[in-house]
């Protein structure tokens, strides 16, 4: 009995195969138009993309062509393909911008390269992409269901690109490269006043002048260590009592007031 089951089934498998295979090659559009609907429906992505791919440059400029660009971009993000994703629907969207699906494809594209992302280590090229992209969805449906993920979706890139530039401004204090890395922690308080990594900054800058200082020529030491003392008086004018590294400015604190009271 269980053998004539399973003999059922993969007769029946090899019918729906046939069949697919039937229409993948053969002429009649409306049937691949069908067929590839039909299976997008029913999640069965890769075979619906075979037929997509055929159908598309037909239906290009028809009624139908509206529906099927929309499913063609979608069977991508299904198939987390984010690169075409990204670029069939934001190709959607500049098509039909009159479309009941053009949030959702403005949406889904921006969300396809917040999928392209990198880790903070890499070129950040995609990262930039997918704020504007996020950032102009937010700004065009201001009201949408999705807006509270969106933004979340650009916070969360927008830390990644801080990670990225204050590891690279510190990767300059490690080397001890310390006025680049002063010149690079400036610039990151300029581009990201907000920063969950300012206090780290703020620490490091300071940190970079002190040892710039005490490693200066002597004709220098003490002009280095009042700018350093200046860094320090900022510092713990955000951090006074609470702070990641409130002990160890404290200590480089002390010791500048120290080394300064030696030149009066």
């Amino acid at each position: 009995m269980m053998r004539l089951l399973y003999l059922f089934v993969f007769v029946l498998f090899l019918g729906s195969c046939s069949e697919y295979q039937k229409v993948l090659r053969g002429e009649d559009l409306a049937a691949k138009y069908k067929t590839a609907e039909e299976l997008y429906k029913k999640e069965k992505y890769k075979k619906a993309l075979r037929l997509f791919e055929q159908i598309v440059p037909q239906y290009r400029g028809k009624p139908q062509a509206e529906r099927i660009m929309y499913y063609y971009a979608d069977t991508y993000y299904q198939l987390e393909d984010f690169y075409l994703a990204g670029y069939q629907f934001e190709r959607f969207a500049k098509s039909y911008p009159k479309s009941q699906k053009r949030e959702d494809a403005s949406y889904k594209g921006a969300k396809s390269y917040y999928e392209l992302s990198p880790r903070y280590s890499l070129d950040q090229e995609d990262t930039d992409k997918a704020l504007e992209k996020l950032q102009a969805y937010i700004n065009t449906y201001p009201d949408s269901e999705r807006l509270k993920e969106a933004n979340a979706l650009v916070a969360e890139l927008r830390t990644k690109k801080e990670k990225k530039a204050y590891e690279i401004a510190k990767q300059n204090h490690h080397r001890e490269d310390y006025k680049v890395a002063i010149a690079a922690f400036d610039n990151y308080l300029v581009d990201y006043p907000g920063s969950s990594f300012r206090e780290k900054v703020l620490y490091y800058k300071l940190e970079s002048e002190y040892l710039l200082a005490i490693g200066s020529y002597q004709s220098l030491v003490k002009e280095r260590l009042t700018v350093a003392q200046g860094y320090y008086n900022n510092y713990k004018k955000y951090y006074k009592t609470e702070g990641e590294y409130i002990e160890k400015a404290d200590e480089i604190g002390e010791d500048i007031k120290s080394r300064l009271e030696q030149f009066k």
